[in-house]
């Protein structure tokens, strides 16, 4: 049984991780370039980053008592299990789910409940109809079901989407701030303002202390910021101060990608962020075009930590001088 709480706007029904290693996801390697730099004959990403998924393992690590994340080819997942049946967060690639159900079955015979998407990316909602053919209803924020009804392009690596499957649409959508009671534990779905893309949302299981941000926070490495569909790093500053306001000590922090961490780990993630747009701000307030902003390295004191992904510091410098 399910209880909710939205502010605003009653929610809609409408009737239907990084690698285990922690590192940039699989179908990004490779394939940032800067912005205008098209690749003369573009690969088959989708096809790429699914033939992936079919073959990679899904790792599976305990939280709490009933509450795992699951790590495979595509963006970090969480499952809680209980009488009320499962509720999974995120649903990776279409070709992921056989081993995300394999997954699933190894933690008990509750049955597909609730799956929640974090935002629209690919990488976060392939997997929907399968997993909705499996009995999972699925929620998301109300952009996130408009984003995914339509096609879509990914321009920073040169991706065009088709639009989902209509079994893979959200059917269950909310505005800003939704609650539902499930398996012991209130769970809260709130809308960040548009950071990484315009349909973030995070994820709060209160009594198990576990807290999805989905890609808000790519840990270890430079973020992606998707300005296409509205990101912008005065955004993604934002909704880390909004998580890290939530996170305690002890709470344990999903990123959408990279190894599970922590509140001060998620802190020096923001600090970076703040560090990068500001050097650069002060350069383009100064008439620096993008090419010589970036020229000036705004991101070198921090490329010992963080530039580790295929989103190269001149790359983020750039996503970060175009979304100021």
């Amino acid at each position: 049984m399910i209880k909710t709480e939205i502010s605003r706007r009653s929610f809609l029904q409408l009737g239907g991780a990084a690698a285990v290693a922690g590192v940039t996801p699989g179908w990004m390697i490779g394939q940032a370039v800067p912005s205008g730099n098209a690749p003369a004959q573009p690969p088959d990403r989708i096809a790429q980053m699914r033939a992936s998924a079919a073959s990679t393992p899904i790792k599976t690590t305990q939280l709490y008592d009933n509450v795992y994340l699951l790590q495979g080819a595509g963006g970090n997942m969480a499952v809680q299990t209980g009488p009320d049946g499962k509720l999974l967060i995120d649903s990776s690639f279409s070709t992921a789910v056989p081993r995300i159900r394999e997954a699933l079955k190894g933690l008990g015979n509750d049955p597909g409940h609730v799956l929640i998407n974090t935002h629209w990316h690919i990488d976060h909602t392939d997997g929907n109809e399968g997993l909705h053919e499996a009995g999972f209803t699925i929620f998301a924020h109300s952009m996130t079901r408009e984003r995914l009804s339509k096609p879509s392009e990914l321009k920073l690596f040169h991706m065009a989407l088709p639009a989902a499957p209509a079994g893979g649409l959200p059917v269950v959508v909310f505005d800003n701030w939704m609650r539902i009671w499930h398996n012991g534990d209130s769970v809260e779905l709130r809308h960040f303002d548009a950071a990484h893309t315009d349909t973030d949302i995070y994820i709060h299981l209160d009594k198990a202390d576990v807290l999805h941000v989905g890609d808000i926070w790519f840990n270890g490495f430079y973020p992606f910021i998707d300005e296409g569909t509205g990101g912008n790093i005065g955004g993604m500053i934002h909704a880390s101060e909004q998580a890290l306001s939530i996170a305690g000590p002890q709470t344990k922090i999903i990123p959408g990608h990279g190894p599970l961490g922590t509140r001060a780990q998620l802190q020096q993630f923001r600090d970076m962020l703040a560090g990068v747009r500001d050097r650069v701000a002060a350069l383009k307030s100064a008439g620096a075009s993008e090419a010589e902003a970036v020229a000036k390295r705004p991101t070198a004191d921090f490329d010992a930590v963080w530039n580790k992904g295929s989103v190269t510091a001149d790359v983020f410098a750039g996503i970060v001088y175009r979304t100021l």
